[in-house]
C-alpha cells in the first residue's frame, strides 16, 4: 500500500502526529487482511503462496524438453511425452487453492472470492483440472502430477494418492480428497499423523481397498517419494501451490481454465 504522505502535513496543523496516523492506517489495513485470513481459516481454509493467479503467466526457464523429460522420472503420470499437450500440476491436496482448482469443494470456491465462484453457482470460474482431465481422457493430452507442500497437511493424502495409483485409482481417491469433507479430514483430523493410516483408509474405502491402502501407507514405501517430488517441483521454478504448466508455459496459481485454454488450443493445432 502506497501512502500519500503529503496529505499528512496538513493534518499536523491540528496536532495529529504523522506517526500516530501511520499507526492507525497500518493497523486498519493489517486488521482487514487478518480478518480475511481468519474468515477463511474458520471455514477450513487459509491462504498460501499461490493464493491467487498472477496478472499473467510467469516465465520460469523451463524448456519443453525438460517437461517431456518428466516422463522418465518417478511421478504420477498419464499418457506420454509424444502428446501435443502436456499438463503438469504441482499441488498439495490439503491446500485450499488446489481444492479450488479442482472445483469439487464449491463452498470453498465461493469463500475465496468472486473470481473463484464456479459457473454452476453463478460465477465465471472454470476449474482447470477438470478440463485438463477431459482432454487426457479423450487422448488429446498427457498429465503429470507432482506434490509440493502448500498448506502443511497433505502428506498422508499424497501418499494415499501414490498408493491408489498402483491400482489405477488415483483420480478416484483425488475426487474424494478434494471435497469439503476431504479437505476438513486432512486438515483437522489426519494432519500427517502416520498413526491414523486406518482412518485414512476407511475414509477412502469407496475408492480403493482399505486393507491394501492401510498396508501401503504403513509400509513407508512412499515417504522418500514426497521429497523427490518436492525437489523436482523446485527444479521447475515452482514457488507455490497450485502451479500448472501447459507444455513449457507456466500458470502460477489457481487460474480459471478460460485463461489457460488459448495456450492449449494453440498447442493442439
Amino acid at each position: 500500500m502506497r501512502l500519500k504522505l503529503k496529505s499528512f502535513k496538513n493534518l499536523q496543523q491540528f496536532g495529529i502526529p504523522v506517526l500516530i496516523l501511520l499507526a492507525i492506517g497500518l493497523s486498519f489495513f493489517s486488521g482487514s487482511l487478518w480478518q480475511r485470513v481468519k474468515n477463511l481459516e474458520e471455514n477450513g481454509a487459509a491462504p498460501d503462496t499461490a493464493a491467487q493467479p498472477a496478472a499473467a503467466p510467469s516465465a520460469p526457464n523451463v524448456s519443453l524438453d525438460t517437461i517431456k523429460g518428466l516422463f522418465d522420472k518417478d511421478l504420477v503420470k498419464f499418457g506420454d511425452s509424444s502428446s501435443k499437450v502436456i499438463f503438469v500440476e504441482i499441488s498439495d491436496p490439503s491446500c485450499p487453492y488446489c481444492q479450488i482448482a479442482e472445483g469439487l469443494n464449491p463452498t470453498l470456491n465461493s469463500q475465496a472470492g468472486a473470481q473463484f465462484k464456479l459457473v454452476k453457482d453463478g460465477g465465471t470460474y472454470v476449474p482447470p483440472v477438470a478440463e485438463m482431465r477431459k482432454l487426457v481422457d479423450a487422448g488429446k493430452a498427457s498429465f503429470i502430477w507432482i506434490y509440493s507442500p502448500g498448506h502443511g497437511n497433505g502428506e498422508m493424502g499424497t501418499k494415499s494418492l501414490y498408493c491408489a495409483n498402483e491400482k489405477g485409482k488415483f483420480w478416484a481417491v483425488m475426487d474424494l480428497l478434494m471435497t469439503a469433507s476431504g479437505y476438513d479430514f486432512m486438515n483437522n483430523t489426519i494432519k500427517n499423523d502416520k498413526t491414523k493410516s486406518g482412518d485414512m483408509a476407511t475414509f477412502l474405502k469407496s475408492a480403493v481397498d482399505p486393507v491394501f491402502l492401510k498396508e501401503c501407507l504403513d509400509s513407508g514405501k512412499y515417504d522418500k517419494r514426497l521429497t523427490s517430488d518436492v525437489e523436482i517441483a523446485r527444479s521447475l521454478g515452482f514457488q507455490g501451490t497450485p502451479d500448472f504448466f501447459v507444455n513449457s508455459t507456466n500458470f502460477a496459481g489457481a487460474y480459471s481454465y478460460t485463461d489457460i485454454k488459448p495456450t492449449v488450443d494453440a498447442a493442439l493445432k
